[in-house]
């Protein structure tokens, strides 16, 4: 039996403020389930989900509750349909969607529209 590596030319992209598509990494980058860091022109960084549904994700990768660049790494679930994130360090969940803390409703990321292209 051979095994091939998945192979696409499509890209992730994430859509800015200025409303100009930035390109983040390729499609095949994202294992599903599994998160990846992307740095932003500005410097921000910025955390990309590829859900089993093929449903792509874009939040910052900054926690806000201790300014470490780790949601990238956090686990990924869903509560009541909507996906999130939980930082990897104290366990807050953030919308994947919307990136409300769905654990405290004044604390949010931002979460960017994003594409494959």
């Amino acid at each position: 039996m051979t095994l091939a590596v998945e192979t696409t030319d499509l890209k992730v992209q994430l859509r800015l403020a200025d409303d100009d598509w930035f390109t983040a990494c390729d499609l095949s980058a994202l294992t599903p389930g599994r998160g990846v860091a992307a740095l932003l022109p500005d410097g921000r960084q910025v955390a990309l989900f590829r859900d089993r549904a093929d449903r792509l994700y874009a939040v910052d990768n900054r926690d806000p509750f201790t300014g470490a660049a780790v949601l990238s790494r956090g686990l990924t679930g869903t509560h009541q349909d909507r996906p999130f994130v939980a930082s990897p360090l104290l366990k807050q969940r953030f919308d994947l969607v919307s990136g409300e803390c769905l654990d405290d409703e004044g604390v949010r990321v931002a979460a960017y529209e994003v594409r494959a292209a």
